[in-house]
């Protein structure tokens, strides 16, 4: 096999809003050797005439997916924004692909490019690309003195998220807007969150956040306070809640069954300690369903599934989880069920509070190990003219691994 044989038919080039004249000398062969070039409409834009069919890669994205394979044994390149593999196209093109298909020539990212017209180091900064992604997914970052270079959709972005700032008690954040980085029409203009914007902000826009203020940032270990939830008494309360997520010990990557969600509190704290992970929420109310997937939309995490409807039956179609939380619906069918159908090495933590459900955790400890923990909360609560020790319902708690 001769090497151009054994070559990449595809070519991922990072393209930027300078076009042609930013690329390196291996981008720029790699379009004057072309059969193919596909790229957004803003990309083809400033594409000057090539010897190569030129082709708009269509909206939605995957629906270029099929069109792409089909050129199998052509040379395509496929102009991708900055760098392919740095919140850019390059992973959704890949995964389709096998390693000897393609080759990718990344150019500066817009993060990149941002920090370098701002002057902050990009290792300091939390970097996140929300131009196709719910803009209250930066919650979790917004925390004072912290940086963040956030890419956003267009000018109203800006301003819905300027507004979500002055919400949330951050208005006294700078936000410096950069509008097409590298190119020609690249502009750097800052405002406060709560001041006056500019109204003609054009595509593509990264925006710099420096965070003052002094709103409720969201603490980054477990155990939120309890107002963090909208909730109607059925939550696992704070201290219960830390005690709870570190038995669940979540794991970057890891999906989580949450039974009897309630507020969905728990699996909103377990998507929160790392934006990789899953969890599907179970609840049998309609109405606490919605409250929960409200938290979670509220919180930034709100790719929560929540599935409405009774255990055991509800769980029969779900993928594996890593770890399980029953925090409602316990029961002796409940947990055979599980026992029999979770793999080996799952986790899982129930939390019981009535006598008759602590008896039941009782005897599946004794007969399968694990650790069963009786948890006791008491706080400090006015007695007359002077203060005692005011008491919950102790908890019963069984961590145990599959």
């Amino acid at each position: 096999m001769t090497d151009a044989e054994r070559a990449p038919w595809l070519t991922i080039v990072g393209w930027g809003e300078s076009g042609i004249s930013g690329l390196s000398a291996a981008s720029r062969r790699a379009l004057d050797e072309a059969d193919l070039i596909y790229g957004a409409r803003r990309h083809l834009s400033v594409l000057p005439a090539m010897n190569a069919e030129v082709r708009e890669w269509p909206v939605p994205f995957a629906e270029g997916i099929p069109l792409l394979l089909a050129e199998r044994g052509r040379r395509v390149v496929m102009l991708v924004s900055g760098d392919p593999f740095w919140f850019g196209a390059g992973a959704s093109l890949a995964r389709h692909l096998s390693r000897d298909e393609w080759e990718a020539l990344p150019s500066p990212s817009a993060f990149s490019l941002a920090a370098s017209r701002l002057g902050w180091s990009l290792e300091d900064c939390t970097c996140l690309g929300l131009h196709a992604k719910p803009l209250n997914r930066i919650r979790p970052s917004v925390q004072p003195g912290r940086r963040l270079l956030v890419l956003i959709r267009d000018g109203d972005a800006v301003a819905e998220l300027a507004k979500k700032l002055s919400q949330w008690g951050f208005g006294d954040t700078t936000m410096h807007v950069l509008e097409s980085l590298g190119g020609e029409r690249e502009r750097v203009r800052s405002a406060a969150a709560d001041g006056e914007l500019p109204l003609d902000i054009a595509h593509p826009v990264a925006v710099g956040l420096a965070i003052r203020g002094t709103g409720a940032a969201i603490p980054s270990t477990p155990g939120l306070p309890d107002h963090f939830f909208e909730h109607d008494g059925q939550i696992t309360k704070q201290t219960l809640r830390a005690m709870t997520l570190s038995a669940l010990a979540p794991q970057a990557g890891e999906r989580l069954w949450d039974i009897g969600t309630g507020s969905g509190s728990v699996a909103i704290e377990w998507l929160l300690a790392h934006p990789q992970n899953q969890a599907v929420a179970f609840e049998r109310s309609s109405e606490r369903a919605a409250r929960a997937r409200r938290n979670a939309e509220a919180l930034g995490v709100d790719w929560l599934d929540v599935i409405e409807g009774a255990v055991p039956a509800v769980l029969s179609d779900q993928s594996q989880p890593d770890a399980v939380f029953i925090g409602g619906g316990l029961s002796d069918n409940l947990l055979a069920m599980l026992w029999e159908r979770l793999p080996s090495g799952t986790r899982l933590v129930a939390n019981a509070v009535t006598l008759e459900s602590e008896t039941l955790l009782a005897q599946w400890q004794a007969s399968r190990g694990g650790e069963l923990l009786r948890l006791e909360l008491s706080h400090a609560a006015p007695i007359g003219t002077r203060r005692g020790w005011k008491a919950s319902y102790p908890i019963v708690q069984w961590r145990v691994t599959r």
